[in-house]
């Protein structure tokens, strides 16, 4: 779940929680959009971990070298 994602989950469950005066018999929405944000937030720190992991690798680079010992012995 990208940064986005996680925004607007918690954008929609805000509205969900916050702004809706409906009511539904079987589902309270109000709950459902404490979830939704709860859900946010998780995705968000999830993918803030994920991109610090990924930015924090460290690359080597192996450099070979070829000495000619007959030639290091003549210019010696």
């Amino acid at each position: 779940m990208a940064i986005g994602s996680g925004i607007f989950l918690i954008a929609l469950g805000a509205i969900m929680a916050f702004a809706l005066n409906e009511s539904v018999d079987a589902v309270d929405l109000e709950l459902v959009g404490y979830i939704l944000m709860g859900a946010g937030v998780v995705g968000i720190i999830i993918s803030l971990v994920l991109n610090r992991q990924r930015a924090n690798t460290t690359h080597r680079e192996v450099k070979e070298e070829h000495v000619d010992e007959h030639r290091r012995n003549i210019d010696s």
